[in-house]
């Protein structure tokens, strides 16, 4: 049995060694928006887009950061209502006119969700639709729960335009003060880093392709380019999907909006993106229960899997591999008087510990949680089974009041 246990841990390990020297360097967090100020040197169109269903609580703290954007050049924001019960678009009647900036908001009544599409996209759809009488260079995709820091926009659009990007995207600051979010929250920011490494997104001549749908900036040649939204209008995860089929699309470098001739080239048929972190746009959206961060998990994880039963079983095999079997070679070592199987148990251990502590120290949580990663593992592989048991019961994807059990039922 020992042998058989050490024999696992050394996997477990080789692993773990592998990720942290193969892996993109998952596990940093220096991939950020801010850290270096930028200066715009031309004034790009902008239009924001705002998919809003029942958003009236959180509307003047996340739309007035919107309209309140310091960025210099023409900016719009298009807020659709997507049919909300909750007074949504007077209340952000009421914003706008509280800050000065009614002309600046296009409030727009949302219309039937279509067979094929899912609501938010279908949402998106029309806030393009009307915002492209303003023949805008770049779309700013964001949430109604985005509360914006005053230079988001200006960082945003000076990236895209010097290093010549298709899309930038930041994963906002997710809301972090309940115990629960201070548990997992950091978790899921870390978890999706090593599925999407930042440095692979962001490299040209690496396919890897991603982006967090809070805070996207794509230019209006690049959304063209790929069909518009619907050629994404199935997706569940809808800015991973747009991301791939923009780093994915032809290239045309003599459309681009603002060429750069110094910009980094990619590979052939290659669009070029970045993704990083953001320490001052952040989230509002609460989970300040289990329960609530086990459905936001649970509402899209099988379809991270491609609904894939296979996939499903490697997950339920591999995430144990790779980050229990460590602590329990700890407690089995210990309890078997076996140290070399103790110490090679910390020693993977310790290593999972040092991979999630920058994103720890990100999120100014206690650097004690940095050691919780096996449990929390355990609880995302849960929620990942209940995601797979959701789908096939027929309630997978659900949000909003809309259920999405299947791509091919939308």
């Amino acid at each position: 049995m020992g042998v058989i246990v050490l024999g696992l841990m050394l996997l477990s390990l080789t692993i773990w060694l592998g990720l942290l020297c193969f892996w993109g360097q998952f596990w940093r967090t220096d991939q950020q928006l801010e850290v270096t100020e930028t200066q715009l040197q031309s004034l790009p169109v902008v239009c924001a887009v705002v998919p809003a269903r029942n958003e009236a609580q959180l509307l003047p703290t996340t739309l007035r950061s919107l309209l309140l954007q310091d960025y210099p050049g023409s900016f719009n924001v298009f807020l659709v209502d997507d049919r909300s019960t909750d007074g949504t678009a007077n209340f952000a009647e009421k914003v706008a006119h509280a800050v000065s900036k009614p002309q600046q908001l296009h409030i727009i009544s949302g219309e039937a969700l279509p067979s094929g599409w899912s609501g938010k996209l279908w949402a998106v759809e029309q806030g393009i639709n009307s915002a492209s009488k303003f023949t805008p260079d770049y779309f700013l995709l964001t949430d109604a729960d985005i509360e914006h820091d005053p230079g988001n926009l200006r960082r945003l659009v000076a990236k895209a335009v010097q290093e010549d990007l298709d899309l930038v995207s930041v994963m906002v600051r997710l809301r972090c003060e309940s115990f629960w979010e201070k548990l997992l929250i950091p978790a899921f920011v870390f978890f999706f880093q090593k599925l999407y490494p930042f440095r692979w997104v962001n490299n040209p001549n690496n396919p890897t392709a991603a982006a967090a749908g809070g805070s996207i900036l794509i230019a209006r040649e690049a959304l063209e380019r790929i069909g518009g939204i619907q050629v994404i209008r199935q997706a569940l995860i809808d800015d991973c999907a747009l991301a791939q089929a923009v780093k994915k699309s032809k290239e045309d470098k003599e459309n681009t909006p603002f060429p750069m001739p110094n910009a980094p080239c990619p590979m052939p048929n290659q669009g070029r993106i970045w993704l990083g972190l953001s320490s001052l746009t952040r989230s509002l959206r609460p989970y300040d229960s289990l329960a609530t961060i086990w459905d936001m998990v649970a509402r899209t994880a099988y379809t991270q899997l491609n609904y894939s039963p296979l996939l499903l079983l490697g997950t339920l095999v591999g995430m144990p591999l790779i980050y229990l079997v460590s602590p329990m070679c700890v407690i089995l070592g210990a309890v078997w008087g076996n140290w070399a199987i103790a110490f090679t148990g910390l020693f993977g251990w310790l290593l999972m510990t040092f991979a999630y502590y920058p994103t720890i120290r990100f999120y100014k949580c206690s650097p004690w949680l940095a050691f919780s990663l096996p449990a929390i593992a355990f609880l995302y592989t849960l929620m990942t089974l209940d995601s797979a048991l959701r789908h096939w019961q027929g309630r997978g994807g659900a949000w909003k009041g809309r259920v999405y059990p299947n791509p091919d039922n939308l």
